[in-house]
């Protein structure tokens, strides 16, 4: 491995970095939430369309992530300029050349065109850009390893990454309020909900284009100061064999099988398994999703009319306000994640050797 690798990176670097996902998080904040309102209350779409073309984003993304994430790790890339950035150029021209029409009119639709019209139109739109956020996404993740090796310097790339991420909140809100402020020609807040219509078009449209603009100086920069480092044969035929390893650490039972010299052990029924302390660890975090989900989606309905179309407004401010509060404390949170999966890793093993677990003490 290279020095370079070996130590931190310089501060500009870091940055230059930290802005490569700049673009996707500017374009994410906007897409989640603005996209139904837009469609709804804007281009007057049905509920049912709107939610539709929400819910093609959302399969298309799914789609697009495993095999974005499949085929980048196995793609030489484009000569030498290195696998990930060449993805994250990919990734990023889709989102520059698709994401515009998406908070803009149907071009050459008017008042009497059909709504399926529209909705076939726009689709393709919104697939090419979750394939562009996926490429994006999961290139610039995955470079991480590739520029350091020290396990505090990427907590500290991963820091950077999301403090970009609550900034790229905060510039959308604070632009949103700012057109819809000064390009309204009116001093007054009135009621969003009842004013929002067709002639907002190119209020949207305006947004849009400054979040586009914005995210592309970003990821100029992060292509003009990251450096992708090539490895050679021998570096990449190591990292198969730690993938191999780690392979085997996910097959391994939980509990350990018994030995051939021990007594004969019984296998666990289904009663048993209700006993064991890791049955309920990989449950407890989908279960309270779920939960969490079947309470919020009654108030969904009342969210999206109210609290989402005002946010443009007045309540922008309260949210940038809140947004900047939790600005410092990326950091500090990212920072204790790998002692966090390395406590619960500890667990599991402590629970089916012994099940006695000790937890160390937290280093700061």
């Amino acid at each position: 491995m290279s020095d370079y690798t070996q130590r931190s990176l310089p501060f500009c670097r870091r940055l230059s970095y930290a802005v490569g996902h700049f673009l996707n998080d500017l374009c994410a904040s906007m897409w989640f939430t603005y996209l139904l309102v837009y469609y709804h209350s804007v281009l007057g779409f049905q509920n049912t369309y709107a939610g539709v073309l929400l819910l093609v984003g959302q399969i298309a993304d799914g789609v697009c992530t495993p095999l974005i994430g499949y085929e980048s790790d196995r793609t030489p890339g484009c000569g030498t300029y290195g696998k990930r950035k060449t993805w994250h150029l990919v990734g990023t021209v889709s989102v520059l050349m698709s994401f515009a029409f998406i908070f803009n009119q149907c071009v050459g639709c008017d008042q009497y065109t059909s709504q399926w019209v529209s909705l076939t139109y726009f689709i393709p739109f919104i697939i090419i850009f979750q394939f562009g956020w996926a490429a994006t996404q999961i290139s610039h993740l995955s470079l991480i390893p590739e520029l350091v090796s020290c396990e505090h310097a990427k907590v500290e790339l991963t820091a950077y990454r999301y403090a970009f991420t609550v900034m790229a909140n905060i510039t959308v809100y604070a632009v949103a309020y700012l057109l819809f402020h000064f390009q309204t020609g009116s001093d007054e807040d009135p009621s969003l909900t009842e004013t929002l219509g067709p002639i907002d078009i190119p209020i949207f449209r305006n947004l849009s284009l400054i979040v586009l603009g914005i995210g592309a100086l970003s990821s100029v920069l992060f292509h003009l100061g990251t450096r992708e480092e090539q490895r050679g044969a021998g570096e990449e035929k190591r990292e198969e064999e730690e993938e191999d390893e780690e392979e085997k650490g996910e097959r391994r039972p939980l509990i350990p099988r018994p030995q051939a010299a021990g007594p004969v052990q019984s296998l666990l029924r289904w009663k048993c398994w209700l006993k064991q302390p890791s049955f309920y660890q990989p449950l407890s975090p989908s279960l309270s999703l779920s939960i969490s989900t079947q309470v919020c989606c009654p108030a969904c309905v009342w969210y999206y009319h109210y609290v989402m179309v005002i946010a443009t407004g007045g309540v922008a401010v309260v949210a940038a306000l809140s947004l900047c509060t939790i600005l410092v404390w990326p950091i500090r949170i990212v920072r204790r994640l790998p002692y966090i999966s390395g406590l619960m890793g500890s667990e599991d093993q402590d629970i089916s050797e012994d099940n006695s677990y000790q937890p160390r003490p937290t280093v700061n």
